[in-house]
């Protein structure tokens, strides 16, 4: 009986047809996605409660965590620091959506301070149904400037907080102890083009916070150069919290800015 080869069945291929198949089945290298140019933490997500219309509202709104997060970020590092001087201490920052009173609140992780928390109210998220993802967003960006900004080395930074320190404030139904934090915070959320439609520009006093705050800063940087607050979070890296900061940035006191600034607001009415 005649030997029968392996591949008698067969037929042979002509070159071009051997050229084909290699193309066909070459390896695939993906292209890596170009890297940023500032530095990223790593970005993690963690849903408690998916069935929670929240939760659904947060995916339906088109909310890419991902891409949300990492805006957010960058947001605050181009508010608030160059490429040279950004921070670079935050490991990691986790969001975590869960049914809880409130809106949001950070914190370091129990482990190591290194590590962001972000907890975000999947009740506020229903409740902003009307305009949920800017509402998603603008939160986002706000909690995120707590991740990576400047406390003056933990010190309640004077004439910024002093009249409120230790007074428990209820603004949108959470507690807000460091009020300087949120006037930054809120600067760059509205800097980012995601304020809410109810901000209006005004008040008493410059220090009351959120969006009074957040406004009368967008006019100094407006007024006095637009480095002004990144100068300002700058200030408070290494040193505890000194009034002069004001003047040795503008060469006007807190307490004249805000008269120019009332003025000048008055004047637009």
């Amino acid at each position: 009986m005649p030997s029968i080869h392996p591949n008698s069945n067969k037929q042979d291929k002509s070159p071009d047809q051997t050229d084909n198949l290699r193309e066909l089945y070459q390896p695939v290298y993906m292209v890596p996605p170009p890297t940023l140019d500032w530095p990223m933490p790593k970005l993690r997500l963690e849903v408690k409660e998916l069935a929670h219309e929240g939760s659904v509202l947060f995916f339906f709104k088109h909310v890419n965590p991902s891409d949300a997060m990492r805006d957010a970020v960058i947001s605050v590092y181009d508010t608030l620091y160059t490429k040279q001087t950004c921070p670079r201490h935050v490991r990691s920052v986790t969001l975590y959506l869960e049914n809880m009173n409130g809106v949001a609140y950070t914190k370091g992780s129990e482990l190591d301070d290194d590590h962001k928390e972000i907890h975000l109210s999947v009740r506020h998220v229903q409740n902003s149904k009307q305009r949920a993802r800017d509402e998603i967003l603008g939160v986002l960006v706000h909690e995120m400037v707590h991740c990576f900004q400047y406390n003056a080395r933990g010190s309640c930074p004077g004439g910024l907080i002093e009249g409120i320190a230790g007074v428990k404030l209820s603004v949108c139904g959470y507690e807000v102890r460091h009020q300087a934090d949120n006037d930054r915070a809120d600067y760059v959320r509205l800097k980012a083009g995601l304020s809410p439609p109810h901000w209006r520009k005004g008040g008493n006093k410059w220090d009351e916070g959120y969006q009074t705050t957040g406004f009368f800063l967008e006019w100094i940087e407006s007024t006095y150069g637009h480095d002004f607050v990144r100068k300002l979070n700058g200030a408070m890296q290494d040193y505890k919290y000194d009034p002069s900061v004001f003047p040795r940035l503008t060469g006007e006191s807190v307490d004249d800015l805000w008269k120019l600034y009332k003025t000048s607001s008055d004047s637009v009415r």
